[in-house]
């Protein structure tokens, strides 16, 4: 992987959320863009939010750690608890792992590798997505996806352009599940409303894009690098 782990924390102990925030920024695979001490706040914001892997106790009041972690599906967990007996219930889940605390810092970079593993794997072994579409659900393998952009229709569909100039609705999704299932080494978000295959760059400046893409003109495709994604951008197209 060569970018870090985009990383969620939450923990409804202050002192603990600020140890483990500690913890995973001497980390130097992960970038922590969250830490919330309040589960409510969590389930509102979370889904807002471009994320990779969520660390979260298990034991909180109003709602466990493995109910939330249900919730976000998909999403990688790894859990950290002072208590043995979840584990079990957490393995069901298929989380990550599940640390013990008070957690060592040896122990949570054992879990962040295995995170790391494992997302790997299934960038790898992935080759498509299912999308729901304006044609119904369509399996789209990433090498046919080239560029994606904010439907000028309704910005909660998108428009995506295939290489072979077809061109898709993507129905009620956002950036942030789009980024959450596209490999990310293969794709990049460049600004808030539009996201590009890496491999149709053809050169950049600090805050523009040249791409080798023609739409309905001669002129290549240029577009606007917005100074929140441009750290990514740059370290994603440097490799």
């Amino acid at each position: 992987m060569n970018t870090k782990l985009k990383c969620l924390l939450l923990d409804d102990e202050l002192p603990g959320l600020s140890y483990l925030k500690l913890l995973c920024e001497q980390i130097p695979e992960l970038e922590v863009i969250r830490a919330f001490n309040d589960p409510d706040i969590f389930l509102r914001e979370f889904s807002g939010l471009e994320f990779d892997l969520c660390i979260l106790d298990i034991e909180m009041p109003g709602i466990s750690g493995i109910q939330i972690a249900e919730i976000l599906k998909d999403k990688p967990v790894i859990f950290t608890t002072a208590y043995k007996d979840y584990a079990t219930n957490a393995f069901d889940l298929d989380a990550i792992d599940y640390v013990i605390k008070p957690v060592k810092p040896e122990r949570l970079q054992q879990a962040v590798n295995k995170a790391i593993n494992r997302i790997n794997s299934v960038s790898k072994i992935r080759k498509h997505i299912r999308l729901n579409t304006d044609k119904g659900n369509v399996q789209l393998f990433f090498d046919q996806l080239v560029y994606i952009h904010t439907s000028e229709i309704d910005s909660r569909d998108k428009t995506a352009l295939l290489e072979n100039g077809a061109v898709l609705q993507l129905k009620n999704i956002t950036f942030e599940k789009l980024i959450s299932v596209l490999p990310p080494d293969q794709f990049c978000r460049v600004n808030k409303k539009e996201l590009i295959s890496l491999n149709k760059v053809l050169y950049f400046s600090n805050n523009q894009i040249t791409t080798n893409i023609f739409l309905q003109s001669e002129k290549p495709l240029v577009l606007t690098l917005g100074e929140t994604y441009r750290d990514e951008f740059i370290i994603k197209t440097s490799r």
